[in-house]
Formats: structure tokens, C-alpha cells, sequence
């Protein structure tokens, strides 16, 4: 279970306590288990600081405190701050990149047969898509629900995703599709062919949650391969 350690403390000189923080990450290269930490100021007391900082488990995190090099920090630390710092230990219950559930959301809605959906909750409307395998981007929501509609022509599919990643109002999906080739695709008629393919999508997201771009790298080659367009590459 994700450990956070919430650290609080009183102190006017956040210049000199950056400086500390950046020494200790330097001191403890290949030792410390903290996997993220987020220090912010009180917009209400500019005097007022809070850390967070997480750790893969509550273990991993007083390995982390055992360190004699936390331990000096945290005395000079203590040395900066115009009150002992507090410490609150927090399980972890839930956590959700929500950018990340967005991304998810364009994948499960995008499978299907017919029109495509609205994606209004999903996309914004000027939405501008980079696509490689496109000569121009696709930019716009309509544009985005016809070139949804030409997968859903050629193919009956799904999508699993294999990893998720987000940082900042970015979010990066590595999936495989997986379908088969039940319609016209690209003029190419359809073969029944079971087909798969492997592909990573980096999403940018707006603050309010929709996504504005994104951009596309996939197995188009391979995919090809399988609708018997292509001979299959000779190594």
C-alpha cells in the first residue's frame, strides 16, 4: 500500500530549505525510497510549508528515515524552521490520476460499430490530433469522430492497455489493439483477419479535464503486414 508522509513546518527562509532538499537528494543517490515529494507554501501564510512526500510503503519509508543522511538534513532542518516540524503518517486509500481516467475513457468509448460517440466529455472541441499515419492532423471533434468512425468500419475491436503514465497535463499510454477485419479499411476489403497491433498515445489535457492533443506512434507497418497488404519484412 502507498505510504505519504505529510511534513509541516513554520520558516522564512525557503530559499536556504530548497537548498537543503536539493543536498539531500544529491547525498542520497541509490539510497532513498521516496518515490515523489511536492513541497508548497501556504498562499494564506507565506511562513507556513508543507511537504509531501511518498513512499512505495510504510517499510520502505522508515528505511528512508533511517538513513544517516535523513537524519542530518532533518537537524538542520529543524534549524531553519521557527517551530519543531510536525509529521502526519497517511495510508494511501485512493488514488486517481484523473487526466489518466480521461485518456482511459477515450479508449474504452472508441471500440464499437456505427457512429462514434460524442467524446464530448472526453475531448475538447478544437481538439487537434497527430496522427503519422495521416498526410494533414486531424484537427477538430468532428473531424476526431469520422476518423473514429473509419476503425470502426474496418474492424471489430477493443483496446487493452498495457501501461499509464502521467506527469503535469500530460498523460502517455502504451495499448495494444486487438480486432478483426470485418469491413473496408483504407480500401482494403475486409479478409476476417484477426489482427493485432501495438502503439503509445501522449494526450495533453486542459485544467478542466478534457483532452486538447495528442499524439499517436503505432504499428501501422506491422498492421498492413497482417491485412496481407504488405509482404511480410525479410531480416
Amino acid at each position: 500500500m502507498t505510504f505519504v508522509q505529510l511534513i509541516e513546518c513554520r520558516t522564512s527562509r525557503l530559499d536556504e530549505m530548497n537548498r537543503l532538499m536539493d543536498r539531500w537528494v544529491e547525498q542520497t543517490k541509490g539510497k532513498r525510497t521516496a518515490s515523489h515529494s511536492v513541497v508548497a507554501k501556504d498562499r494564506a501564510d507565506a511562513s507556513h510549508i508543507v511537504e509531501i512526500v511518498e513512499f512505495p510503503s510504510y517499510e520502505e519509508a522508515m528505511r528512508n528515515s533511517g538513513l544517516p543522511e535523513t537524519d542530518r538534513i532533518f537537524q538542520d532542518m529543524v534549524a531553519l524552521c521557527e517551530e519543531t516540524p510536525t509529521f502526519t503518517d497517511l495510508d494511501v486509500v485512493r488514488d486517481e490520476q484523473l487526466y489518466a481516467a480521461t485518456a482511459r475513457r477515450f479508449f474504452e468509448l472508441a471500440p464499437g460499430q456505427g457512429d462514434a460517440p460524442p467524446f464530448n466529455d472526453v475531448f475538447v472541441e478544437d481538439y487537434h490530433d497527430h496522427d503519422p499515419g495521416n498526410v494533414q492532423d486531424v484537427i477538430g471533434l468532428d473531424a476526431l469522430r469520422r476518423e473514429v468512425e473509419v476503425w470502426r468500419g474496418g474492424f471489430d475491436f477493443s483496446f487493452t492497455i498495457e501501461d499509464q503514465m502521467a506527469q503535469g497535463d500530460r498523460v502517455c499510454t502504451r495499448w495494444t489493439f486487438h480486432g478483426r477485419h470485418t469491413g473496408e479499411f483504407l480500401g482494403i476489403p475486409p479478409t476476417g483477419q484477426e489482427v493485432t497491433m501495438t502503439g503509445t498515445t501522449v494526450h495533453r489535457c486542459t485544467p478542466d479535464g478534457k483532452i486538447a492533443e495528442g499524439w499517436w506512434q503505432y504499428d501501422r507497418l506491422g498492421l498492413m503486414q497482417q491485412l496481407g497488404v504488405l509482404e511480410p519484412l525479410e531480416l
